[in-house]
């Protein structure tokens, strides 16, 4: 069993200015990069570390969610990298709160307020100039006050280029012309408003269905096959959406959102309007 990384003393110390003396409950810890949530009486908040590969990678992060508004951090560098305390977000990520209507067909009016928060969330990142480039179902948590959007290391801006390193985020939600872009081999792969729909109505699918939006299987490829290749088939569009229907009508509204061309994609906040009204 690996040994969960230790949290830098320099981000304790951070967390405690914020919390008192803290509690750390240990959450991930993968590919560079740890979390932990941090409580104390006067509050909680998250401490990401950043060490190994995941260095850079947080240090970004970090500097992209000072500059986000309504975002708040606290950064800094241990001699194994970077941490960063961040107010810790209370409430379901979208990807649990659609978790009654994939169990039992129930819960549909909270799934679909939810799904609309989720919407204008990502509208609200837009209208400010960024795009997120890496939305999945638990990229959001919905809190008291409304979506909140998660893990934004690949958020850019025009003030804040992407990253040259971004390979498209995860494969499963590459609008096919997000995946032509990534198998072209040009970086640094620039996601768009219009790849951020296509993977918010992937992510919102996936959320209904338990299963990412594209039917490999009817398509012939196999669970198997590299990376490249799929984001290759994907890049054809001619992968079909999966068959299965829980929510027809919720369903009905993301399938042009998936089908069509970017160019003829809603914005968020058109799709936010576009499920208000089912």
């Amino acid at each position: 069993m690996v040994d969960f990384a230790a949290c830098p003393d320099e981000a304790v110390r951070a967390a405690e200015a914020v919390c008192g003396p803290i509690v750390l409950t240990e959450i991930t810890d993968r590919r560079g990069s740890a979390v932990w949530k941090a409580v104390g009486p006067t509050g909680s908040v998250a401490v990401k570390a950043g060490y190994g590969e995941g260095a850079e990678i947080t240090a970004r992060e970090g500097a992209v969610l000072d500059q986000l508004p309504g975002y708040s951090v606290v950064t800094g560098r241990y001699d194994s990298g970077v941490w960063y305390v961040t107010p810790w977000l209370l409430g379901p990520s979208t990807w649990e709160l659609f978790k009654p209507v994939r169990d039992g067909g129930t819960g549909h009016e909270r799934a679909l307020a939810g799904a609309v928060d989720l919407c204008l969330a990502v509208a609200d990142l837009h209208a400010a100039g960024w795009v997120h480039g890496d939305l999945q179902p638990a990229h959001c948590v919905h809190t008291e006050h409304g979506a909140r959007l998660l893990d934004l290391t690949w958020a850019w801006s025009p003030g804040f280029p992407p990253s040259p390193i971004f390979q498209g985020g995860i494969t499963h939600l590459l609008a096919p012309e997000l995946a032509a872009a990534v198998e072209s081999g040009v970086r640094p792969v620039r996601t768009t408003v219009e790849s951020d729909v296509y993977a918010l109505a992937g992510t919102l699918w996936t959320c209904v269905t338990g299963r990412w939006p594209l039917d490999y299987d009817s398509a012939g490829i196999g669970p198997d096959v590299g990376p490249g290749t799929r984001r290759a088939a994907i890049a054809s569009g001619e992968i079909p959406l999966r068959a299965a229907e829980p929510w027809p009508e919720f369903q009905a509204v993301l399938r042009p959102v998936l089908r069509e061309p970017a160019r003829n994609r809603p914005e968020a906040a058109e799709l936010a309007s576009a499920l208000e009204r089912l």
